[in-house]
């Protein structure tokens, strides 16, 4: 296992991230905390020290299964959980980005991971009502506080990470480090708006579902071709069973057969040569050794580019205007000749 910086920070994460969303039984399904357990220790003999859960998973239950686990080398491990969803259906401040929510969630997240700080917390997803102002001035409040270290955004639009990073420029506030998202050959609308955005401000990129609910394990392709009824998320994941995306899972399977590799680890490792830090939500043991192997596993440049091509979205406008013939408008018949630093061609491919 290697570490990667997480964005502007100096905290060293590894290059897999374990996320817990399955350790619990609250939803009806998931790993008891015995297995779950079994997986967190294979995780760390494996060297990984990133965790991620949040206060909604299985209704606190994953907190506390992490948080049995951590014990006296908790120091020795990267806690990021999240907060935004709601936890008491009746009260309406239980829920969103507001300061009121952010404290007691993070305060009751500390309690059930049995820690004093959080080494990463996320805005689990925008809200659309909460000031960006309000959010990042009591995240900073919390770091100021010492209850935790580094904040980050999950599951918000491009322009909020800009505004909010703006701000905390600005105002000398703690800056976001990460952006976490959807990320995997099904699933590739980031690469629009939020994967450049990253990029420009300097933050990681951590991606959940990289094998696309299962899709991309060759479960479907190799095996069944249904979702068990018994599915609590079985309407959603029957749904992502398209065409397009059986054909993209059918052309992993052909190159994990070329490689002599498992599906899950050419999907996992196609997300980690884009930079990005492959979220991995297992319920088995088995599961996890399988993924695994995706950090021994360097996808040849020309299997990389099959991959590419047949998960390739339309990027719409502008960018198909200022990327295509009509680009050429800007500079004219020298557009060929301008290079961005490091030589690299002006228009983004």
């Amino acid at each position: 296992m290697r570490y990667k910086l997480l964005g502007p920070s100096g905290l060293r994460v590894s290059e897999l991230c374990l996320g817990t969303m399955s350790f619990g039984d609250a939803w009806g399904f998931g790993a008891d905390e015995k297995e779950a357990h079994r997986i967190l220790e294979a995780f760390a003999e494996a060297g990984g020290n990133f965790i991620d859960t949040a206060n909604k998973y299985h209704e606190g239950q994953s907190e506390e299964i992490v948080g049995g686990f951590l014990g006296p080398d908790r120091d020795r491990f990267v806690v990021a959980t999240k907060y935004t969803l709601a936890m008491d259906p009746g009260n309406p401040n239980a829920a969103g980005n507001s300061r009121k929510n952010l404290r007691t969630s993070v305060e009751a997240s500390l309690r059930r991971l049995g820690t004093d700080y959080l080494d990463l917390l996320w805005v689990h997803a925008w809200d659309y009502t909460t000031p960006v102002a309000e959010v990042m001035r009591a995240l900073d409040d919390l770091v100021s506080a010492g209850m935790v270290l580094h904040v980050a955004l999950s599951d918000a639009p491009a322009w909020v990470a800009a505004q909010a990073n703006t701000l905390a420029t600005w105002r000398g506030w703690s800056p976001l480090v990460a952006l976490q998202l959807e990320y995997s050959l099904l699933e590739r609308t980031a690469d629009r708006e939020l994967l450049p955005a990253a990029e420009a401000l300097g933050l990681s990129v951590c991606a959940w579902a990289p094998l696309g609910a299962g899709i991309l394990t060759g479960k479907y392709t190799r095996g069944a071709t249904t979702v068990p009824e018994d599915s609590r998320r079985a309407a959603a994941n029957q749904a992502r069973l398209t065409e397009r995306n059986l054909g993209i899972a059918g052309e992993v399977d052909r190159v994990a057969d070329a490689l002599g590799a498992g599906s899950a680890q050419v999907s996992t490792a196609w997300v980690r040569s884009r930079g990005v830090i492959p979220v991995v939500g297992v319920r088995a043991l088995e599961q996890l050794e399988d993924v695994l192997g995706c950090l021994d596993l360097e996808l040849p440049a020309e299997h990389l580019a099959e991959l590419d091509e047949v998960s390739r979205i339309e990027l719409g406008f502008p960018y198909e205007l200022l990327m295509g013939p009509q680009g050429q408008m800007v500079y004219g018949d020298l557009e060929p000749q301008i290079e961005l630093p490091g030589a690299a061609p002006i228009r983004w491919r």
